[in-house]
């Protein structure tokens, strides 16, 4: 059973008064709190585009204990035997057989669920840990375009593209907004959207610190502009997976709310998988949201020992 590994300076992490007065009415801020000041487990994806499962567990098990993902089954958290964190530095990770993934960032690939003659948009794609994703789940088959919007983040996609031998992506660099200029339309669309970051504090600290509400409206502006057009450029019968790493319902519920209440032909899918989950937010200030926003999935760091996660699967009918 894994124990949970508090921060050794936890107690010294101050947060903002307004922090605390949000989150208390969001989820139960004691366990939050304790669940984000501590250490996040390890965790790994196998690509089955370059060894299967079997081969990599029995590569792995020498020096490490591995724990499958409910949720994802080439997800493995580990522990090093003698206590060592050095995952990213071992032979079987500089030939691409596994990717270094926090377990909740692999829900959106496969809720999205891409097929091999699919042609595949992932909007914010660098560093590519679901990128190379979709590419294992089509068998390297289809068309994935993988955007982000400046030369050094592509790089570190290209890299990880490379080395986990995917040759069925297109790289582009550009605005995910101004796609709608290129005149393509795709079967599916990953539109995993910048964030403020709040569900990673357990990975990146400072979070806490630049938490600031003004930023997230800021932020959620930028969202709705990408996800207006992830739906225009978005076949009819096609799939937008919407998904971030925050926990503020202004970047979350509220954007799909807004895309509800712009496009008729919009329609949320439950997401089932094994996976505990919390009630999206059904309101937020003074706004009421649509109750269809029940079936999206939001997980906090305290449901399943993650990071926070929102994920959304939206049909165009």
């Amino acid at each position: 059973m894994h124990k949970l590994k508090p921060f050794p300076d936890a107690e010294k992490y101050e947060f903002k008064e307004k922090f605390i007065e949000r989150y208390s009415k969001l989820t139960d801020w004691n366990t939050y709190k304790k669940y984000t000041l501590s250490f996040l487990r390890k965790s790994i994806r196998i690509n089955t585009l370059k060894a299967t499962i079997k081969e990599v567990i029995s590569r792995l098990q020498k020096n490490w204990i591995l724990e499958q993902i409910p949720w994802c089954k080439e997800g493995y958290w580990l522990e090093h035997k003698k206590g060592r964190l050095d995952i990213g530095n071992t032979l079987e990770h500089t030939l691409g057989y596994y990717y270094v993934q926090e377990a909740a960032s692999m829900i959106p690939p496969i809720v999205l669920d891409p097929k091999e003659n699919d042609v595949v948009l992932d909007m914010c794609a660098s560093p590519g840990s679901k990128t190379t994703q979709l590419a294992q789940y089509m068998n390297n088959k289809g068309l994935i375009i993988a955007n982000d919007i400046k030369g050094d983040r592509l790089a570190a996609l290209g890299i990880n593209l490379q080395r986990m031998g995917v040759y069925n992506t297109a790289v582009t660099l550009m605005q995910g907004q101004n796609y709608e200029k290129t005149g393509m339309i795709f079967d599916k669309i990953l539109l995993d959207a910048p964030c403020s970051g709040t569900g990673t504090i357990r990975k990146s600290v400072k979070t806490i610190r630049m938490w600031n509400p003004d930023t997230i409206k800021r932020i959620a502006g930028l969202q709705r502009k990408l996800t207006r057009t992830a739906w225009k450029i978005l076949k009819k019968g096609g799939t937008l997976v919407y998904s971030t790493c925050s926990t503020e319902p202004e970047e979350n519920e509220a954007i799909i709310n807004w895309l509800l209440e712009n496009n008729k032909d919009a329609k949320i899918e439950e997401i089932k998988l094994n996976i505990k989950k919390s009630p999206p937010i059904l309101s937020f200030g003074n706004k009421k949201y649509n109750p269809e926003i029940s079936k999206c999935l939001r997980i906090w760091p305290q449901d399943n020992d993650t990071e926070g996660f929102f994920v959304a699967k939206i049909k165009k009918i």
